[in-house]
Formats: C-alpha cells, sequence, structure tokens
C-alpha cells in the first residue's frame, strides 16, 4: 500500500461515525512482518468464523485492515474505525494511559515472542553510541513504535534517564518494507532500520554491508512479546461471544503454526502475497528465540521505563494493569 493509500485509508477510518454493532462483526488493524503470523492464519484458514460457530454466531464478519505505524492504529482504534488494534507494546502502553477512565483500552493477547534488531549499513556503528547526525534510523512511528521505545529505553541505560530520547532525532517514520528495500539498495540516507521478522533477515541477507548493532531481548533482559493485540472495554463487553471466537480463533491459529511449521510459511506467502524466501521464512519461524503464544512476556520492563521517564502518566503495577484479565493471560509479564 502506498503512502497516499495508506492516508486515505486512515483519513476513512477516522471519519467513520462510531456506530455500535451487534455480535458477529470484528474489525482487525494488523502491520507488516511474520510477527502477525497468527492473524494471517486465522484469516486463511477462516479460524474467526469456524469459533464463531461454536460460541452461537452462524456467520462472523471479519474485516482486516493494513495500517503502518502504532500512532495510525491508536487513531483508528480510538476512531471507532476497528475493534482489535495490532501494534507494539509501546503504542499499547500510550494508549492505555490516554484512555484510563474512558475507553479503558487494554491488551487482548500477545502474537508471541520475537526479537528485533537494530540493523546499520554503516561500518562505524557498532553500537548505539556511534550513531552520528548523519545517520537515519527507520522505525514504524518515530517516538511511539515499541522498536523506538525500545531504543529509548536502550539510550537511557546507555546515558540515563535524563538522555532517553537522545537517538529520536536520528529516527525517520517509514513503514518495515519500505525501510528495508531502502537499506538493501541503499543510497538513500536511511542506513539504519529497528525492524522485525522477516524485514530485518531480508537485510542481513541483502545487503553485505548491514550488521546488527542492538538486540531487543538483550535490552529487555531476555525473551519478549514486542507486538501484542488491544481493544477497548466496551468492545470486549458488548461483544463476548465474538472476543471470545477472536481469542480461540488465535489459540488455534499458534497450535498449527508449531505443529506445521511450513504449512505457516505457505500460508505467510500466500496471504502476504510475500516474495520473501520461503527457507528464511522457515528458519525465523522455527527460531529457538521465537514462539508464537497468546501470554505476554517481559513486557513490565518497558512499562516501568516509560512511567519512569513521563512517557506515560498512570504508574501500571503489573501486566494485570494493561492487559484485561481473560484466562488466556495468566501468568504473564
Amino acid at each position: 500500500m502506498s503512502k497516499t493509500l495508506r492516508r486515505l485509508a486512515l483519513a476513512a477510518l477516522i471519519a467513520s461515525p462510531l456506530t455500535a454493532h451487534a455480535e458477529g462483526r470484528i474489525r482487525i488493524a494488523e502491520q507488516f512482518g511474520i510477527v502477525y503470523l497468527l492473524l494471517d492464519v486465522a484469516k486463511d484458514q477462516g479460524l474467526i468464523q469456524k469459533a464463531g460457530k461454536a460460541q452461537g454466531l452462524p456467520d462472523v464478519q471479519v474485516e482486516f485492515i493494513e495500517l503502518s505505524g502504532g500512532a495510525a492504529v491508536n487513531e483508528a482504534l480510538l476512531s471507532g474505525g476497528i475493534d482489535i488494534a495490532g501494534a507494539g507494546v509501546g503504542p499499547l502502553l500510550t494508549i492505555w494511559d490516554r484512555t484510563q477512565g474512558k475507553q479503558n483500552v487494554r491488551g487482548v493477547a500477545s502474537l508471541g515472542n520475537f526479537p528485533y534488531y537494530l540493523v546499520s549499513t554503516n561500518p562505524g556503528v557498532k553500537t548505539i553510541a556511534d550513531f552520528g547526525d548523519k545517520d537515519r534510523i527507520a522505525t514504524p512511528a518515530t517516538g511511539v513504535s515499541v522498536q523506538s521505545r525500545i531504543l529509548q529505553l536502550a539510550s537511557a541505560k546507555q546515558w540515563g534517564d535524563a538522555q532517553f530520547n537522545r537517538l529520536d532525532k536520528l529516527q525517520v517514520a517509514l513503514p518495515h518494507p519500505e525501510a528495508t528495500a531502502a537499506l538493501i539498495k541503499g543510497g538513500t540516507e536511511v542506513n539504519a532500520h529497528f525492524g522485525n521478522p522477516p524485514f530485518q533477515e531480508q537485510v542481513l541477507a541483502g545487503n553485505p554491508q548491514a550488521h546488527v548493532v542492538l538486540k531487543s531481548y538483550d535490552v529487555l533482559g531476555g525473551p519478549a512479546s514486542a507486538t501484542v493485540l488491544y481493544a477497548t472495554e466496551k468492545f470486549r463487553r458488548d461483544n463476548p461471544k465474538t472476543y471470545r471466537a477472536f481469542v480461540d480463533a488465535l489459540a488455534e491459529a499458534a497450535r498449527l503454526v508449531k505443529a506445521d511449521p511450513e504449512r505457516a510459511a505457505d500460508i505467510y506467502q500466500r496471504t502476504n502475497k510475500s516474495k520473501v524466501e520461503r527457507a528464511l521464512l522457515l528458519k525465523i519461524i522455527r527460531n529457538p528465540e521465537v514462539e508464537f503464544k497468546l501470554t505476554p512476556q517481559n513486557t513490565f520492563a518497558l512499562a516501568d521505563f516509560m512511567h519512569r521517564v513521563g512517557a506515560i502518566k498512570n504508574k501500571p503495577a503489573s501486566v494485570r494493569d494493561y492487559f484485561f484479565d481473560d484466562a488466556h493471560l495468566a501468568g504473564g509479564s
């Protein structure tokens, strides 16, 4: 989707009337990358409709909407243009904080644990301390996306909390596919990208100058759920059967991916019309650092940091504050 079409799509969503709808309809915003594989599987296999029938809903209407960046996704959710938001933990925490006592947005599920890499093609950049004024780092949404928040946390560890946003000025907002193409081709101002699978692996394979500068797991202290799904309290309350069907469909998608990685890779290529090599997709899906599951893991470090530096006003006591109290989220962190 071009930048112009994305803007028009977002404008249409925001302009849409805030009309309530009955059980049996769900609109889901997704972004780019294999981190959204559970949604791809649910879409391709009709799992939400299948789970809906088990809940007594004969024909669930499911719409997937492609957006880029947590800011755009959050705007769409608050406007009533979507029911389920798919974005990083950073955007979830931002909108959870913003909607306290109002829409009361909270997390629905994790999409799994994935290591995110900050990749640079500048041979002089070995650590984040080496970035200079001429470097440009692509992130999905400057200062808001989970990649940007993780980079801020890394900066706080490097230079202290007072300089947590030191590298924000070097960031440019670009969707992952465009940032990937820029780094592989070279010759643009963008010479670094904080991405996600499979884009980071494509860059590393496609440009001999590309190398990893930072890994999200190192910053967060271990495997972590960076990409999540979230919704308003009203949607969960008013549509319990549709909500349950959606969660059940995600759980079935996770089981399929774990049981049959090859089939999952085929689904990703088909639903995304992806030209990523199948062998590379399989390598990512089978990576022992990758885990497809609904329970969030190790998200609180980012939540605590964002409150500490004033990025969110409300201080969460635990993950239970910004995720719904659902059985599939028990034991989350």
